[in-house]
């Protein structure tokens, strides 16, 4: 019986990654500098996996920013507008493609970015042309076995496979399917797993999650293709085909009888396919079992799990069973050693939880414990994961009677607003008075070193609140004025108070734990703290009513209460998983909606519910959409249902495919939705226009992912495009995103034109 582990956190257990990228950027730090630290995080990581007892430890798992951006730099797959770049550094070209470049004369746009499937990682999507080319450019994962090989590991290299990479990358131009460019992908892939074997690569892991997808009968003919040339080439070499995130579903026989040596599944998204998979294995097929939660953090249930790999032992024989964690290690926070401040992190909860470090472990002492080895070790620690088990299920921690009974106590009219969204415009128009065109940000504005070092020293205790309030007060006060000045319309406050907008609502609710360590990466180095979600929720007291109502008091625009809506805080945690994820989610509503009323009562006339996970959340196979959109919807429509008609409900989305769900984004009956569209070129506006959406619109039209500064030119092109497929009077004008991450001086410099971009909108409109 063998352990495995398809990938595993490349942050660095300090974020190191992240803090070397951006001083990278900066130009801090040399690139050879930069590589070093890369190196000393994949050695790390190599060893203390051979040091838990893992057999097949993965390789080109890391990744600088995305490893699907590494593989299109891999294959060669440049967009043309790139071409001045590909002469010099890969890295640099590789930066260019994530982040946009806009300095030494070139001014190009960055690749669009998307969810990875329903998790909260972004990943950069590929462009495909009917003309695409695809050749070896980049060795890193054949550098990448070699540099482990060096320290006396040999490991499995991991690759998205043909098919998969082809399905997550975009067409940019019309006329074509990209699964058509599979013959010419092929070829390419066929050498890179021959530059692999002739390094002495045995093991070689192909990642095929479309095939828990459901895939067309195209599609289904290209894989197999895939795995039949790869035998034929290689016959030696040993393929794990990797699925995660669903069940195989009717896809199991087919994903079963492929010519690979092991097929892993996802246990625990979907134990039910193991009955389901087990009758069609074929005698000469492995199954890699994945019974370790790969996506959340609670200490993994080894009697269940021990069912689950018994089962197939029985079946299969200990020698074609490996255990495994149920998909890439890259979703969990590194180590939970590192949380040794008891008032953060309780013991209690603390002993709960399993972080990537600790899950390893999981994996051998399961595989201990199934193959009858290392018996007294392996026992007791079964005997203390009971304990722990039984421990989390009678603790008085967990639940409160007094939100049970509220959920319980929900009618039909707790999730509608009064009136329809026609007469509530009406009254929000003579409330607001506001231009056509209106503009305004999604919420954060940059939140420099200054900030930051001011909450660090507050935490520390090295200031008083009086202090750290005075502080953010005249950073609220400047930024007021900026706004002002500008000539934006409805203003935010900035939120230099907050950390994070899921971690700032989960430090004032109930039922919700932090960690000091527990980093995942969201995209490149943005790396985010998710709360943990142990308990029933409820909200003790208002939680930002103080700095909306302070900032309103400071201008006579109106200042949006900005939020953070039910779903996106439940996506975006750790969330319990000994009750429906509904009912959690339903409990968070309650506490929104409550803040909703309260600013509201306090003379806040706009609140954005912000919500960019609703579409992250949806189940990956379309039969089960149903179930959860109506009550992710409700729950969003509790939240936002409890104010006057008068009071304007904004809610915002990014990087969402919108066309599938568009009656139920519009069911949400937000009277303004922001989203992502700049890097798009608009595109996601189609959905809209195509649906009718009744309510108003707030395109993005400046990517705030990139450090590139737009013109205000660019911005009138991609209002333009937004006005010829809706009415103008049905449009606001904003940036993509929140300005968190962004420096002062391109943002100064980005509004700026977004506010000039609307003014000359206006004057065309009026002529």
């Amino acid at each position: 019986m063998l352990t495995n582990t398809l990938g595993y956190p490349r942050i660095g257990n300090q974020r190191e990654l992240k803090k070397a990228c951006e001083n990278y950027w900066a130009g801090k730090i040399t690139l050879n500098e930069l590589q070093d630290v890369a190196k000393s995080i994949k050695l790390t990581n190599w060893q203390l996996q051979k040091d838990a007892g893992i057999d097949l430890i993965p390789s080109n798992d890391f990744s600088l920013y995305d490893q699907v951006l590494d593989l299109t730099l891999t294959l060669g797959a440049i967009p043309t507008r790139y071409a001045g770049l590909t002469d010099g550094n890969l890295t640099d070209l590789y930066f260019a493609m994530a982040r946009g470049n806009q300095k030494d004369g070139n001014d190009v746009t960055a690749m669009e970015m998307t969810k990875w499937f329903d998790t909260n990682y972004h990943y950069i999507v590929p462009e495909f042309y009917k003309e695409q080319q695809f050749s070896l450019l980049s060795d890193k994962a054949v550098d990448e076995f070699r540099e482990a090989k060096e320290q006396g590991i040999i490991t499995k290299p991991v690759l998205i496979a043909p098919v998969s990479y082809l399905l997550l990358g975009k067409e940019k131009e019309e006329g074509f399917n990209r699964i058509s460019l599979f013959e010419r992908l092929l070829p390419v892939y066929i050498e890179l797993i021959g530059r692999l074997v002739d390094a002495g690569a045995e093991w070689i892991q192909l990642d095929e999650p479309f095939l828990a997808l459901g895939t067309d009968a195209e599609a289904k003919a290209c894989i197999l293709k895939t795995y039949e040339a790869i035998r034929k080439a290689y016959p030696s070499l040993k393929i794990l085909l990797a699925t995660y995130f669903e069940g195989l579903g009717e896809n199991a026989a087919f994903a079963a009888r492929l010519p690979v040596c092991a097929l892993h599944i996802d246990l625990v998204r979907n134990p039910e396919q193991l009955d389901s998979v087990l009758p069609v294995l074929p005698e000469n097929v492995s199954l890699s079992l994945g019974v370790v939660d790969g996506r959340n953090i609670w200490k993994n249930d080894y009697q269940e799990s021990l069912k689950l790999i018994a089962k197939a032992k029985d079946k299969l024989g200990a020698n074609r069973v490996i255990v495994s964690p149920s998909c890439s290690l890259l979703h969990s926070p590194c180590d939970l050693t590192a949380e040794t401040n008891e008032e953060v992190l309780t013991p209690e909860i603390k002993q709960w939880l399993a972080f990537a470090r600790q899950k390893l472990d999981e994996v051998v002492v399961l595989k201990q414990l199934a193959n009858s080895e290392n018996i007294t070790f392996a026992a007791n620690a079964l005997k203390v994961n009971i304990a722990t088990i039984e421990t989390r299920k009678t603790s008085t921690l967990i639940h409160d009677a007094a939100v049970k009974q509220r959920v319980a106590a929900i009618t039909d009219a707790d999730a509608n607003r009064n009136s329809s969204f026609n007469t509530r415009k009406q009254l929000q128009g003579k409330e607001l008075n506001l231009p056509l065109f209106p503009t305004t940000t999604i919420g954060s504005f940059p939140q420099t070193k200054e900030v930051r070092s001011w909450r660090a020293q507050f935490k520390n205790g090295d200031i008083t609140q009086k202090q750290y309030d005075a502080l953010l007060k005249k950073e609220t006060e400047e930024t007021i004025r900026f706004q002002e000045e500008a000539g934006l319309d409805v203003l935010v406050h900035g939120e230099f108070e907050r950390n994070d907008m899921v971690e700032y609502f989960g430090e004032k609710l109930s039922g919700f734990a932090f960690t000091k360590n527990g980093w995942v990466q969201s995209y490149g180095s943005r790396c985010v703290k998710p709360p943990v979600i142990y308990g029933d929720v409820s909200r003790p007291e208002p939680m930002t009513v103080y700095w909306t109502e302070y900032a309103q008091s400071l201008t006579d625009k109106p200042v949006k209460g900005m939020l953070t809506g039910p779903v996106t805080i439940l996506q975006w945690s750790f969330v319990r998983n000994d009750q429906p994820r509904d009912i959690t989610c339903t409990q968070i509503a309650l506490a929104i909606r409550d803040e909703v009323t309260d600013l509201e009562k306090a003379g806040v006339k706009v609140i954005q519910i912000d919500e960019p996970a609703i579409r992250e959340g949806l189940p990956l196979k379309k039969e089960d959409w149903g179930q959860y959109l109506d009550w992710a919807i409700r729950a969003f429509r509790i939240s936002a249902s409890g104010v006057a008609d008068a009071t304007q409900i904004h809610t915002h989305m990014c990087y969402s495919e919108f066309n599938d769900i568009i009656e139920d984004i519009a069911a949400m009956d937000a009277d303004v939705i922001t989203i992502e569209c700049s890097r798009s070129q608009m595109e996601l506006l189609d959905a809209f226009a195509n649906f009718n959406y009744p309510n108003d619109i707030g395109p993005g039209v400046y990517d705030i992912h990139s450090p590139r500064v737009p013109s205000q030119g660019e911005m009138i092109v991609l209002l333009e495009k937004a006005q010829a497929v809706l009415p103008a009077n049905q449009l606001w004008v904003n940036p993509d995103c929140g300005l968190k991450t962004r420096h002062w001086d391109e943002t100064k410099k980005a509004l700026i034109a977004m506010v000039g971009a609307a003014k000359a909108l206006r004057e065309t409109v009026a002529v």
